[in-house]
Formats: structure tokens, sequence, C-alpha cells
């Protein structure tokens, strides 16, 4: 009996430690309001995202929530109304896995919002299939959607400078390839639909991501337009809802003990959107609200550049 206390003590214990110094993890600590500012954040309605848009609508800002899903959509709005107590929340159509509704959002968006100073590029998704175009739905959705709207709306970033691109990427670019091959004969990073190789797709695109941000920042020179990719911790959110059934048994403990949630996971998110004086760092990959180092692949100036050209004739920009 008393062996069995001083195990669950020590175990306890242990994660009482962990929490405090990982799971719950630093703070953006930004007195920044935002009043008269205009924000984008794609998959707005749920975890990271909406966290993030409601920490941004208290401090003042005209939030859109851009989302695929009216319903749950429209729910996040009024939720974020009703508990930031600020009414210029609403919610603009965007499915990321359609390049036709991606240039309509913009095209709407162009017409009826006078700026935009930040750009929260925060969807994604963790799943096979095929977008509308026919690209592998994590491909299109966690990069070339996102790829397309920053593009469309880059004027009006620069319109209303000083702006920010934020894109949420994931620690999971480590695991990354870009396959230009294999791109050109399958619409795609990769193949497979196996948990393993999802989760390669998943890690080729994060990769795309940090990699845009890299090659877009040298783009953005002389501008006021900055920008940053970022990884936001192992944080509990609904990205992983459309994995099998053995997987989510497998996973489901870990997820529920050893990740933030979606509140700390959003505090880097904040900081790249809202920290003053980190212009200099533009194209950086930050996690843990700090710069952090970029491995070899994450700035390689031929992929990038590569990568950057091809999304461009892919998503019909040339």
């Amino acid at each position: 009996m008393h062996t069995a206390l001083l195990i669950t003590g020590v175990v306890v214990g242990i994660y009482t430690i962990l929490w405090h110094t990982i799971l719950k993890g630093p703070r953006c600590k930004s007195t920044t309001k935002l009043h008269g500012k205009t924000v984008i954040v794609t998959g707005g309605n749920t975890g990271i995202g909406k966290t993030a848009a409601l920490d941004l609508a208290r401090r003042g800002a005209r939030v859109i929530l851009a989302c695929r899903d009216q319903q749950r959509a429209e729910a996040a709005v009024r939720d974020l109304r009703r508990e930031s107590g600020n009414n210029e929340v609403v919610y603009m159509h965007l499915d990321l896995a359609s390049l036709r509704s991606v240039r309509s959002f913009a095209e709407t968006f162009l017409q009826t919002e006078p700026r935009l100073d930040l750009l929260i590029n925060n969807a994604g998704i963790f799943m096979s299939g095929k977008t509308e175009d026919g690209f592998g739905m994590i491909f299109g959705v966690n990069h070339l959607g996102h790829f397309l709207l920053t593009l469309l709306l880059l004027e009006r970033l620069k319109e209303s400078g000083p702006s920010r691109v934020i894109n949420v990427t994931s620690k999971a670019h480590y695991f990354g390839t870009i396959d230009f091959n294999c791109l050109s004969t399958h619409n795609e990073l990769g193949v497979g639909t196996s948990g393993f190789e999802v989760f390669k797709l998943y890690s080729h695109s994060k990769l795309c991501n940090v990699l845009f941000t890299y090659e877009l920042a040298k783009r953005l020179q002389g501008t006021n337009v900055t920008c940053y990719s970022l990884h936001p911790g192992a944080v509990k959110t609904e990205i992983g809802r459309h994995i099998s059934g053995f997987w989510k048994i497998v996973i489901q403990p870990i997820h529920s003990l050893f990740f933030m949630d979606p509140e700390a996971g959003a505090q880097t998110t904040l900081y790249c959107a809202l920290q003053e004086g980190i212009e200099h760092l533009s194209g950086r990959y930050f996690s843990h609200c700090a710069v952090q180092e970029m491995c070899a692949k994450a700035k390689d100036d031929a992929v990038a550049r590569k990568l950057w050209e091809v999304s461009e004739r892919l998503s019909g920009l040339v």
C-alpha cells in the first residue's frame, strides 16, 4: 500500500513538473492593442486558431474567421463575440482544398475590407485524399491553398503595413522532404495512406510552410511586411480527427496527458503576431515564444525558390 502511494506520488510530482516546465509553455506577454486593425485567421473556428482569434478580438481587432464549415464557424463567431465583447468578429467562407474557393475568398475580402494587418495561416489537415483540383489533400490544404491566399492578399498587406504573415507549421518539418518528381507525377509530395505514410505527407507539408516563409521574407525585403513560421507545440486540437480508430486508441492517452491545451498552444502564434522588435527576424522559425535555429533543409535557397516557382504554376498564378 505504501509503495503504491509512493509511486503515485512520484508520478504525480513528475507530471506536475512536466506541466509547469513543458506542457504549460511560455506566454506571449505583449500588451499591444489592435483597435482599427484587421486580422484573418484560417481555421479560426476551433483549436489554436479559435484561441488566437479570441485574444486578438479582446485586443480590439476586427477578426475574420476564414473557415470551410459555415455552421461551426458561425457558432465560433457567437462564442468569440460573447467572450471578447467585440462584435467585429465575422465569418467568411474559405475552403483551402479548392483553389476556386481561395480566389473567391480573396476577391470578396479585397472588395469589402479596406485593410489587412495580420494574416494568420493557421488551418491544417492530417488526412489522405484529394482536393477539388486533384492535389494531395495535405499538400493542397496545408501548403498550396495558403500559398495562393497569401499572394492574392499581399498587396493589401503592403498597403496596410507594417503588417505580418504568420504561418503555423510544426516541428514535424524536420522529418519532411520535398520530392519535386513525386509532385509532378502525383500532385503530392509522397504516396500512401497508412498512418505512418500520412504522417510523412504531413511532415513534407510542414517543411513547405517553413520554406515558403523563408522565401517570402526574401521577396518582401524593402517592404513593410514581415513573416514568421512557428511550431505551436504538441497541442490538443481536432487536427487528428480523421485518423484511423487504431491510431486514436494508441495516441489518445498520450494526447490527453502530455499535449498542451489550445490556449498554451496559441502563445507562439500570438508572439509572432504581436511582439515588437522581431521585424529583423522575418523569415525565421519560432517555438516557445522564441526564435529557433533552422535546420539546413529549412533554409535551402535553391529548394525554397523552386518550391515557390512550382507553387506559382500549380496554383495558376503564372
